[in-house]
């Protein structure tokens, strides 16, 4: 009946009377019921899904206004494994100001959950919601930790789980995401020593398994523990795009964060306040992203490539088609991951706002402007002088780039500054890396 074929409808209404009418049922009668369930296909299924959608949408609005941080981590625990929907959810619950903590291997479920402290809740993220650790593995994890108490070191946590649930793969993605951040802060460490640490888990397992006792007595897995080459720990930009390939989207920051000073005297606006802008009627801006995501398609009529280009800033992501000219004259800085500056056309229609992509620049060839200077704040006590030179050195620029100051309070009285040679890049990447520095109190620009 849905297909309201008149021919159909006028062969089953026939069939419908005359077997009616075998039942001793009158063919005016069975006319007349056959009319009136012809017309209630028409609008008898619309209806009835109104209904329980409207049922539906009352009580999740219900639990998303007075219960927001489990409403939250219910809908991202039924898209667990879909990271572009947990990025979406993610811009909501900073939008609605409900806090996501990072996955923790000390703290965290396998799955979404939920934590408050001082009676404020926050989601926690899944641990098997980070990339190709898997579910079941991670369920294992927290086994183990609730089994045993929570895990006190990287060793601790190396002799406790099973290597065939946390491989090797499992184990880099856990520190890329920061899981192990709670007792062992240098990811790098962990991720380009992967291999040594799985081979002392395999060897700690091989002996649990052979319930072998050592000659010695006692537990002599502390003994045996490898030591760790000392690295440089990841930092800034580097560190957030580590724990983007684990994640899937930027989830403790964002490189362009420590950008925004500079931004904004580029006269830059973010998504959040774009979209609020072009709701109001703007419809120029310049913006700012790194690209998350291009996806050219062929015209129909024309033949010709256009793209859709996912940026992310930190406020949020947004959509930019670039059409086909565009396309031609920007698709070389287009490019994913890369941090890009702008120019945009809004249209807001039906409460909806679209971005149209006339122009893109690379952001670090534009923000690394001559008139730029930065001042770094220094402790003379704590200072670690050749980790602010090697940090300096991989920012030198040649020609353009920024003047760079040392300042240091000496007696609590009494400031030395000392004007650094040459000039630098003065990008998010170099922010990110003076602020994890020893000794860094302040980065203020000049």
């Amino acid at each position: 009946m849905g297909k309201k074929k008149k021919e159909e409808m006028d062969f089953q209404r026939a069939r419908f009377v005359e077997g009616a009418s075998g039942k001793g049922v009158s063919g005016e009668q069975s006319g007349f019921i056959f009319d009136l369930v012809a017309k209630f296909a028409g609008y008898g299924f619309n209806k009835s899904h109104a209904a329980a959608y409207a049922l539906i949408s009352f009580q999740t609005g219900w639990l998303k206004a007075n219960h927001p941080v489990e409403f939250m981590a219910a809908s991202m625990s039924l898209d667990l494994s879909n990271t572009d929907k947990l990025a979406v959810f993610y811009q909501d619950c900073r939008r609605f100001e409900v806090p996501v903590k990072a996955p923790d291997v000390n703290r965290s479920s396998a799955d979404f959950d939920v934590a408050w402290d001082d009676g404020v809740g926050a989601v926690l993220y899944a641990l098997g919601a980070i990339r190709n650790v898997g579910l079941e593995a991670m369920k294992h994890l927290v086994e183990v930790r609730e089994t045993g108490g929570r895990f006190t070191d990287i060793f601790d946590f190396l002799e406790r789980v099973d290597p065939r649930s946390v491989n090797k793969r499992a184990l880099e993605n856990l520190a890329r995401a920061g899981a192990f951040d709670s007792f062992h802060s240098n990811r790098r460490q962990l991720v380009e020593q992967a291999d040594t640490l799985m081979a002392y888990c395999q060897s700690v397992a091989a002996e649990r398994a052979s319930s072998q006792v050592s000659l010695f007595g006692g537990d002599q897995a502390g003994a045996a523990r490898p030591r760790l080459k000392p690295v440089e720990p990841w930092v800034g930009p580097e560190k957030l795009d580590q724990e983007l390939a684990a994640v899937g989207f930027y989830l403790s920051g964002h490189p362009l964060e420590d950008m925004a000073p500079a931004l904004k005297r580029k006269r830059v606006t973010f998504v959040a306040e774009a979209t609020a802008l072009a709701e109001s009627g703007h419809e120029a801006f310049l913006m700012a992203g790194v690209v998350r995501r291009r996806q050219e398609r062929a015209s129909a009529k024309s033949g010709e490539k256009f793209a859709f280009v996912t940026f992310s800033d930190p406020t949020g992501e947004f959509e930019c088609l670039f059409p086909p000219e565009q396309l031609r004259k920007c698709r070389e800085v287009l490019e994913v991951g890369a941090s890009i500056m702008v120019k945009v056309r809004a249209k807001s229609a039906d409460g909806e706002v679209r971005f149209f992509g006339d122009d893109a620049s690379r952001l670090d060839t534009l923000i690394d402007d001559g008139a730029m200077g930065l001042r770094i704040h220094v402790s003379a006590r704590g200072v670690d002088p050749e980790a602010l030179r090697s940090r300096l050195e991989r920012a030198r620029a040649q020609g353009k780039g920024g003047e760079v100051s040392l300042i240091a309070s000496l007696d609590g009285r009494r400031e030395v500054e000392l004007k650094l040679p040459g000039r630098y890049r003065l990008d998010g990447a170099l922010r990110g890396a003076l602020k994890s520095a020893p000794g860094v109190v302040l980065l203020e620009d000049a």
